[in-house]
């Protein structure tokens, strides 16, 4: 949903001290190391796919096509780094002040977050909400390395009068081998889920962030539901954490399972979304109680462990399908340990065929690779994100941006940022624009948060929206669902991509209107 630090962690970004072309790149059957690189070709702007030849990945330098020009390079292709490049890109530049952009993400695709759930309900398809970077950037001048991030050795903050290296502000080492010098740097490498809070997490429990997550869920539950399609014991889930991520699960997942299904939410605190409005709680306590979901309401999880079943396991190699290979998380049962939060209440023991995780996050900046020719700590505060200041600057590096889960900006109240993808879409418009500034030795402007309002899914026809430049209004039902889709719709991120999904929408919604007119007449003329 659009929902001290230890000094040793600067350590991970050292003081000391480039290729190819247009839009698309890819990874290349070359390797270095054993990592596959991902190029471009700088000689059209139509999105061709050209590979690293043997010579350059033997200098392991990203060769820009202008070097009179500024180079920026974004790290992180999520709401910060791709709506920041796509900013830059609208922006009018005065001659030979346009910079060339180079965006470099792990994945092949961008990943719309919030509607990750539809993924699960079937009412989206993958290419509408996790489309490739090279499909949305062929009409741009951005160009797209498919790489992930080593190392980031920034040297803007030495010395004017004395600079370590005058012909870039620092270098960036990708896994691939190449090597990126840059004049500006945006850092948006998001954050991942933070699975080390309870012991057998990380072993036990799956994560819903991106989408090799939500097809991970997906494919799970096609698996339980094959299983117990014959079977009368109903499919366990345990959903840990009643944020809007945790509730917009079980509210997908138990209108996916229907009777076949009960799913038991699990959260600290005492009421769910505490920090949304309360229309949008309420819309959400009304949508679960009418289907099968148990929320758990203060109770802290200690533990989960895998149960041994031989006769789960023998049913499950009996009805394993034969095509492709399938996760095992789904051929046990999984056993967790609640302890409650308020004292003198009694703990409780769950089994669960499923156990999604949506509770805390960190960020990735910490997991780039220290160097020891470090001179320079790029400030990072205890949840490993970059301290800014109000431009979004990183503070002490003037030439270095981040924003989204990598900044640590706060709010004028001084209450940390929400980590949601409305704070992101907000912070590249102002990081765009600040980096134009820059350039062009304007004024840059200080970045204020405002809050449009709050949505959450609730099902394949429900949802709740609450805007809020109007107090106290709440949209549910199909009005909030509409009005959700269409919200997202705008925020898709080329125009390109708005048109094709708004088409195939509509062909949807059409098909699912006549196909509902059917079904009304066949048990009228039936009743009959």
């Amino acid at each position: 949903m659009f929902a001290g630090a230890s000094r040793g962690s600067g350590k991970l970004f050292p003081g000391s001290s480039g290729g190819l072309g247009t839009n698309s790149f890819r990874f290349s059957s070359s390797r270095v190391k054993g990592i596959r690189c991902a190029v471009s070709s700088s000689s059209n702007n139509n999105g061709g796919v050209a590979e690293i030849s043997e010579n350059e990945l033997a200098k392991h330098f990203y060769a820009w096509p202008d070097y009179k020009k500024p180079r920026v390079c974004i790290l992180g292709g999520g709401f910060g780094g791709l709506y920041t490049a796509l900013r830059l890109e609208s922006l009018y530049w005065p001659d030979n002040k346009k910079p060339q952009v180079v965006l470099v993400d792990q994945s092949e695709h961008f990943v719309f977050k919030p509607m990750l759930y539809e993924l699960l309900s079937g009412e989206v398809d993958a290419w509408e909400v996790a489309p490739r970077f090279s499909d949305l950037l062929a009409n741009t001048s951005i160009q797209f390395i498919q790489d992930k991030v080593k190392l980031v050795d920034p040297c803007d903050h030495y010395d004017a009068n004395n600079p370590k290296n005058p012909s870039c502000s620092g270098t960036v080492y990708l896994e691939s081998g190449l090597h990126i010098e840059y004049d500006w740097l945006v850092l948006a490498l998001g954050a991942e889920a933070k699975l080390d809070l309870v012991p057998g997490a990380a072993e036990y429990a799956l994560p819903f962030s991106t989408l090799s997550d939500a097809q991970r869920v997906d494919s799970q539950l096609k698996i339980l539901e094959r299983i117990n399609f014959s079977k009368k014991s109903l499919i366990r889930v345990a959903v840990v954490g009643c944020g809007y991520s945790g509730v917009e699960l079980a509210a997908t997942i138990s209108e996916r399972l229907q009777d076949r299904g009960l799913v038991q939410a699990i959260n600290m605190e005492t009421m769910i979304c505490p920090t949304a409005p309360p229309g949008n709680r309420e819309a959400a306590l009304k949508v679960l109680s009418s289907r099968n979901v148990e929320l758990l309401l203060g109770y802290i999880v200690r533990s989960i462990q895998r149960v041994d079943d031989a006769e789960t396991t023998e049913e499950v190699n009996n009805n394993r399908p034969s095509q492709g290979t399938q996760p095992d998380l789904a051929t046990s049962r999984y056993r967790l340990e609640l302890q409650p939060t308020e004292r003198g209440s009694q703990g409780r023991i769950l089994e669960a065929d499923l156990v999604l995780w949506t509770v805390g996050s960190k960020s990735l900046l910490p997991t780039l690779e220290p160097s020891e020719n470090y001179r320079k700590q790029l400030p990072l505060n205890g949840r490993g994100q970059a301290e800014t200041d109000e431009t979004l600057r990183v503070r002490g590096h003037p030439r270095i941006f981040a924003l989204g889960d990598s900044s640590a900006l706060r709010d004028s109240n001084g209450r940390p940022l929400p980590a949601t993808a409305q704070v992101a879409f907000q912070q590249a418009d102002f990081a765009g624009w600040n980096l134009w500034a820059a350039i062009n030795n304007r004024p840059l402007l200080p970045f204020r948060y405002q809050n449009l309002g709050e949505m959450m899914t609730l099902g394949r026809n429900d949802a709740s929206v609450s805007p809020s430049f109007i107090e106290g209004l709440t949209l549910e039902g199909p009005i909030g669902h509409a009005a959700r889709k269409m919200a997202y719709l705008i925020r898709l991120p080329t125009d390109e991509h708005r048109v094709k999904v708004g088409i195939s929408w509509l062909t949807k919604s059409a098909v699912d209107s006549i196909a509902t007119i059917q079904t009304t007449l066949t048990n009228v003329f039936t009743s009959q």
